[in-house]
């Protein structure tokens, strides 16, 4: 699995499907990996490119010292995008990974054609929430937060299945000191203004038992933009690729053929 040294960090990223196809690109949330979207990736049409990368202190990637800034996240993506010459994409970002999404649009719209805002908002919490978990991962580590993370991110009835043992562990398996840093990237995060003067299609996606991005956050987002489409997706909490990959796969799909990108 490829490793690439960009921003004194070594980012693991794959590099999939078909090499001269449209690109699209996924960043995930906030104590995952690349593998929140292993389940999406064989519902979607032959004939694309597919970029999953780690951010930052997640998963195979670098993990600096925290905090880490907002504009840092953003550098590491558009960095790897100009490593893999690749313009124009679809930029699929969930909750930190839209955040991603809209910072790299601003500063980079020849990088970005269309953007999915998935289960984020302009702005995520606030300081003093960050703040609390980020003073609870110091004292017990990820451990300390995983069982209400498991509840904001999931629906009622996932909650009962046994795999949600397989996301918390994804979770406490990431290191702290990225989930820290990333966290106060977050913190300190507040898009309302530059995402307001983006003008770029774009689908936002909600789960209707989403306990950290609840529905309404996300349709405000994707109201800053003009002509941008909402989408919900019932029965599903924070990481709906997750609990319905099939139906997260065909909304993606549509879009990509909306927007002429496939």
């Amino acid at each position: 699995m490829p490793h690439v040294h960009l921003n004194d960090i070594d980012i693991h990223y794959r590099d999939e499907g078909t090499a001269d196809g449209p690109a699209l690109v996924f960043a995930n949330s906030l104590g995952t990996d690349l593998h929140l979207w292993d389940a999406v990736l064989p519902h979607l049409p032959e004939g694309l490119r597919l970029i999953r990368y780690d951010k930052r202190g997640h998963g195979k990637t670098s993990v600096p010292p925290a905090p880490y800034a907002m504009g840092t996240l953003v550098r590491d993506a558009e960095a790897l995008l100009d490593h893999l010459d690749i313009r124009d994409c679809v930029f699929v970002g969930l909750s930190i990974g839209g955040l991603i999404a809209q910072g790299l649009a601003v500063k980079r719209l020849d990088l970005v054609r269309c953007m999915v805002l998935s289960n984020t908002a302009a702005r995520i919490g606030n300081q003093k929430l960050w703040q609390e978990r980020i003073d609870a991962v110091r004292e017990g580590g990820i451990e300390a937060l995983a069982d209400a993370t498991m509840q904001r991110w999931f629906s009622r009835d996932f909650l009962g299945r046994p795999e949600l043992q397989t996301w918390r562990d994804m979770l406490t398996s990431q290191p702290d000191e990225g989930y820290i840093g990333c966290s106060a990237a977050i913190s300190g995060t507040d898009f309302y203004t530059p995402t307001s003067g983006l003008r770029l299609p774009t689908l936002g996606i909600a789960g209707s038992e989403d306990g950290a991005t609840p529905p309404d956050l996300v349709r405000e987002t994707t109201q800053l933009i003009p002509g941008a489409q909402f989408h919900l997706m019932r029965r599903t909490g924070h990481l709906p690729c997750v609990e319905a990959p099939e139906a997260y796969a065909a909304r993606l799909t549509q879009f990509l053929s909306d927007t002429g990108h496939i």
